[in-house]
């Protein structure tokens, strides 16, 4: 068993690290209150080749797996700059285009989608179904050799800096009647297709929107595989990628809090000389803290690892896990971070408090905690099905 990363992953480590703090948390703060996007950012790491580094080489990508945009994940975050739409485009859609879309699909976009050039983001979740796909009210049917689509989806991320979405819509299965699921690359300028932005308690530079879809007409080579029969593996594809970056971004988030606690604490001074450090009521904390984000991270490097190695049952066991505690780790960590920094850790100026709906929301989101102990339960422990 081997914890090393390889000598490319570590050398992917350093640049990315290097990258982000180059621009830094100030940069992403100010981003993200001026209501702009970290376009620079974005490009710039498109252009080194990060993006991509899960892509086959073959489309422009770096021919890497999750392990390696996890890595980009984490270290971006460990910088200050959490980018959500890691997980969405590079992720998610790539992820489940490679595997599952047409060769002419995989073409088209995924050298977009390694240099940066493109953004695909993801449509599940509907404000009645939540992510339950079994309840999606979103419907797609057939019209000659079109695709007429029609619903509602919520808490869709970047769809105002994306070309495209990736919306899961149900089908009916001629042969049976019955619905299941499919996928759809939806051009986010399609008629009918209208969004709605959500006001969010999260200081981040990227949105969430409510879409809209009023006969969304759509060309049959919109369809992911071009086969219904491609729809619920397409769709499971990008499950575990999600867990994954998500997990290694809160890991990342924790490290970054954690490191300015800690400069803080190492050099301030108010009782007797002695630094806030040096009190074990002020240090504990912060190794407890330091202690759960590193096992998140090792949770993480064994879900990449099995992701890679095509072993998907087991990673998805290790994604959820991951994800769950990279969740806790990072709540932990910022809380940490701003009780040790005292007043000063809620100000913009220290950078740690800007990160408290962040971490709150990662405890939720993709996969709540509950949801994550249901699957544990379930597969892990041999329980029946809870819901």
């Amino acid at each position: 068993m081997n914890f090393d990363l390889t000598s490319e992953q570590d050398q992917l480590r350093d640049a990315v690290r290097a990258l982000g703090r180059r621009y830094g948390h100030r940069y992403f703060v100010e981003k993200a209150k001026a209501g702009e996007h970290t376009t620079e950012l974005w490009q710039e790491a498109g252009e080194l080749g990060y993006l991509g580094v899960n892509i086959p080489t073959e489309y422009g990508g770096g021919g890497g797996g999750i392990t390696e945009l996890a890595i980009v994940c984490e270290e971006l975050a460990a910088a200050g700059c959490p980018l959500l739409l890691l997980v969405v485009s590079p992720a998610i859609a790539a992820t489940v285009i490679n595997r599952h879309g047409t060769e002419e699909q995989r073409k088209r976009h995924l050298p977009g989608l390694a240099d940066g050039s493109q953004k695909i983001v993801f449509a599940i979740t509907e404000p009645e179904a939540g992510s339950n796909f079994h309840r999606l009210a979103t419907v797609a049917r057939r019209d000659g050799d079109d695709w007429v689509l029609s619903g509602r989806k919520c808490y869709i991320s970047g769809v105002d800096e994306a070309q495209f979405v990736l919306v899961v819509a149900r089908t009916e299965d001629s042969s049976t009647g019955k619905l299941k699921p499919a996928l759809f690359i939806v051009p986010t300028d399609a008629a009918g297709l209208t969004r709605s932005k959500l006001d969010m308690e999260i200081v981040s530079p990227e949105n969430q929107f409510l879409l809209y879809l009023d006969e969304v007409r759509l060309p049959g080579d919109a369809l992911v595989g071009g086969s219904l029969d491609a729809g619920l593996p397409a769709l499971f594809a990008g499950l575990n990628p999600e867990r994954i970056t998500v997990a290694a971004m809160g890991a990342g988030t924790g490290r970054y809090a954690i490191e300015r606690a800690s400069e803080y604490t190492a050099t301030r001074k108010v009782w007797g000389g002695r630094t806030i450090g040096s009190h074990q009521g002020v240090a504990h904390p912060l190794a407890h803290a330091a202690v759960q984000v590193e096992l998140a991270r090792l949770m993480i490097q064994k879900a990449a690892a099995l992701y890679d190695a095509g072993r998907d049952l087991e990673a998805a066991v290790s994604a959820n896990m991951a994800k769950y505690a990279a969740g806790d780790a990072a709540a932990l960590a910022v809380d940490t971070a701003v009780q040790a920094l005292g007043g000063a850790g809620m100000t913009t100026e220290y950078g740690v408090a800007t990160l408290l709906g962040a971490v709150r929301a990662g405890r939720i989101a993709p996969v709540s905690r509950e949801m994550i102990l249901n699957f544990v339960a379930q597969h892990v422990l041999g329980q029946d099905k809870s819901y």
